[in-house]
This record gives C-alpha cells, structure tokens and sequence, in this order.
C-alpha cells in the first residue's frame, strides 16, 4: 500500500467517525473514542467495531424478546404481593422510589430480615452454612468464581447439596472466572451442579459476544428464601498480588429474595432458555422481619442506565448526610454534577475510595476528579487499610444501597449490575457505623495538599481522565 493510499485511508477513517461516534453518545464518551481514532485510526476503527456500541449482539436482543414472556407470571406476582411496603419519605425520595420501581419493575417489599456482612471470610461460613440447610434449590451467579482455598468450602458444599437432591445452578461470567475456569467447571459437573457460563467471548458472526459487556452481579439464593448479594466475588481475598480486598455483603430473608431469584432466574433464562418460574423457585416466604426493600437490576438489556438514573435520583434527594463509597470513581457528568450540586444544597457529602487500586490506569483517571470533588466541598477520604471494594451508598438516615455497581461509566453502561435499595433506619445506622469505621482508617484529603502533588502526576492523571470512557 503507497503512502498517499495510506494517509487517505486515515484521514477517511477520522471524517467518517465524526459522524458515526457522537450519535447518542456524550460529549465526554465521544471525545475518549475520537482521540483514539484520531490518534491511531487504524487500531481505533478496529477498537471501536469490536466494543465501540454498548449494544448487545442480535442474538441476545432476540432472546430478551422473549424474555418478558417467560417471566410475565413472576413479575405479576411482584407486583400484587402482599408485602407490597410504601415508605414515608421526603418528596425527592419519594420520586425516586418511583423511579426505581418503574426502571426494575421491583416493588418495595417489607418483612425482610437483613444482616451486613463485613469479614470476608465470614461471608463463606455463612454461605456453605445456608447450602447445607437447602432443601430444594441452590442458585449462584457470581462475576468472579474461583477454586482456592478460600472458596473450596463452598465448592463442597454445593457437592453435598446435590448429592441430597437439591438443585444446584451456577452462573459464571467468562471473563471474570476465566482462570481456572474449565477446571472449575469440570468439578462442579461432576458433583452433579448445572453450571453455564454467561457471555461466553465469541467472535462467530451467528453467536457473537463482545469482550467488554459482562455480568457483574453477585447473587446467591437458597430454597427462595434465603438470599445474599453485594460487592464480593467467591475468590481469595488476596487473589490479586499485593492487595487484600474487604467486601460488604447483605444476607436477607424474606420477601425481597424472589426479586433476587427473579433476577437470577432472569439471567438463567438468557444463557440457557429454561423458564424458572414455579413454586419450587418461588415459594410464599413468611415474614422474617420489619425491613422493607426493593432489588434493582440494570445493564445493557434495560433502554435505560437503570443504576446510574437511580443514583442521580437519590444524590438530588438527600437532605442532610450522603455518603459514597465505591472502588472506582469514575463519574459521569449527571452524577459529578448532583454530588456538587447536593453540597450547594447544604448535604455534608462524604466519598470513601481506595488509596491504591487493582487497575493502575483507572486509579489515575479517578485521582484526577479529586480536585473538583474537593473544590466543591466534597470530603474525600482515602482508605488505607485494605482495598476497599464495597459499594454502597446512605441517603440520610431513611435510604441504603447495597449492591454491585461501581461509581464509574462502565458499571452504568456496559455491565449488568444489581443494587439492593433498602428502606429501614436500623439497616441505616447499621451502614453508618460501617462507613465511620472507614473514616477511621482513611486519610481526609486536603485540597492545598492535593494541589502540589508534581506536575508529571497531574498530566498522567489528566491523560487517564480522556480515557474515563473507554475504562
């Protein structure tokens, strides 16, 4: 190929993505790809085709058609049941309730127990505790699924589950359990537990799969009445060299866990075609007690960023105290926007984040916002002590939200996600007090101080920044 072909090739390449890349996307997103393309047009336009589009492949579109079809019977059933709870909330939050039944089509649901779990390695103890009781049913779907040390318990639990004649379903992302993950699979088999892989990467036209859309939820369900979801994965936690992560999770009983089964058995659906709706998986839980709540799934099967709409909605309410914690901060402009906003307000606002990262590029890209989240009065507080991978957020003393999702552009748009919102002034204070324990062992960030960090610092941070989109 000449040069003259060449340098044509790329400048057609740049004109033409002026148009295709800003269609429905924001000005922010828009800028990260142009700057790729613009750069490297070559790598960029080959970028771009393979995960440019949070879109799902054809034919995954085709089987979420069927999917309210499939699942009509259990969503009707949400929405008459008997626990149906309506919180007294400020108007704000109201709205936002709302919203977040209308995005999840997940009523508010009271007569639940919930229990925080902050050990990490508590989690497994009560995980393989619950497993061994099951009678019926054992569902998992978990983005990390690893065979160590940690979770080798678990694994033989799940053995002994099945070997009694409870049904045993696993769900795993392909990318997220990848390693070991033929090996793992093999085992469960043979134990007799049914396991599939979600979102398998594939580049065969007929069955395709893009490498940057996955299933980031964490879901157990025992018998439908027992449920766990929120940041941990089933893996070591020092699975990753040099880190060790400490996790939130909730252990709830009640109603609300046939949301969580709804979504399980939504996504068990989706990767294998067999209906879960009956009464084995969605039996009539009795009352376990006062708390009320409501689950919450998004990612890119919903028209809309359901999480990301959702947590705008609940920054805008809050009235007094707002804290946020999360492993990646990296925002976008609504929610940057509301956080700001919310201290105008008068909203002491509060983000717990990690010193130190797993992913060095994102860590630079979510230091550069720290000067204007401090600006605007945002207290930032670094934790130090562990890397610090729960996500939740406390809406005053009236709202939690325990789940999955990063504070980032990835978890809103290109992950599915699920987040428990909880409305119980125990459960509250119970998150509070976590959330001070953080305070305790994190550094407040000082603006002056921040502002001196070496210049060569702030020009990678702010490189990483135009790659926000793209992490």
């Amino acid at each position: 190929m000449s040069a003259w072909i060449f340098f044509l090739l790329e400048w057609a390449i740049r004109l033409a993505m002026l148009v295709v890349v800003p269609f429905r996307r924001t000005p922010a997103a828009a800028k990260g790809w142009l700057l790729l393309i613009f750069f490297e047009p070559f790598i960029g336009l080959l970028t771009y085709m393979l995960i440019g589009r949070a879109k799902l492949p054809r034919w995954q579109v085709q089987q979420l058609a069927e999917l309210p079809k499939a699942m009509a019977s259990v969503v009707e059933r949400l929405a008459s049941h008997p626990r149906v709870f309506h919180p007294q909330l400020s108007p704000p939050l109201s709205q936002a309730v709302k919203l977040a039944e209308n995005l999840g089509q997940s009523p508010i649901l009271g007569g639940n127990s919930l229990k925080m779990v902050v050990d990490y390695d508590a989690l497994f103890t009560e995980l393989v505790a619950d497993i061994d009781q099951a009678t019926r049913h054992v569902h998992l779907l978990f983005y990390i699924f690893s065979d160590d040390s940690a979770t080798t318990p678990v694994i033989a639990a799940l053995g002994r589950a099945a070997a009694r004649g409870v049904r045993c379903r696993v769900l795993v992302d392909a990318y997220g359990s990848r390693s070991g993950l033929r090996a793992l699979r093999r085992k469960l088999t043979t134990m007799g537990v049914i396991v599939h892989v979600m979102l398998p990467i594939r580049l065969w036209p007929w069955r395709k799969t893009r490498l940057d859309l996955r299933n980031h939820r964490k879901i157990a369900v025992i018998d439908g009445k027992i449920g766990y979801t929120g940041s941990q994965n089933l893996v070591c936690a020092e699975f990753k060299r040099g880190l060790a992560y400490e996790d939130l999770m909730v252990r709830v009983a009640g109603p609300v866990v046939l949301e969580l089964q709804y979504i399980f058995a939504s996504d068990w659906f989706l990767e294998t075609g067999e209906i879960l709706d009956g009464e084995t998986e969605f039996p009539e839980p009795a009352s376990a007690g006062q708390v009320a709540a409501q689950a919450l799934p998004s990612g890119p099967a919903f028209p809309t960023q359901n999480n990301q709409r959702l947590l705008v909605a609940l920054v805008h309410g809050a009235r007094e105290q707002l804290v946020l914690t999360t492993p990646y901060f990296i925002p976008d402009e609504p929610l940057l926007q509301a956080m700001q906003t919310a201290v105008l307000r008068g909203v002491d606002v509060h983000l717990v984040v990690s010193r130190f990262g797993d992913h060095r590029l994102v860590l630079l890209a979510q230091e550069s916002y720290y000067e204007e989240l401090l600006e605007a009065g945002i207290q930032v507080h670094l934790y130090d002590k562990n890397f610090l991978h729960a996500k939740h957020m406390r809406v005053d003393e009236s709202v939690a939200v325990i789940g999955t999702s990063n504070l980032d552009i990835r978890s809103f748009a290109l992950n599915a996600e699920l987040m428990l919102i909880v409305y119980d002034e125990g459960v509250t204070s119970e998150l509070a007090a976590e959330q001070q324990r953080y305070f305790e062992h994190a550094s407040l960030l000082d603006l002056a101080t921040w502002e001196k960090r070496p210049l060569y610092k702030q020009l990678v941070q702010n490189l990483a920044r135009l790659l926000s989109p793209l992490l």
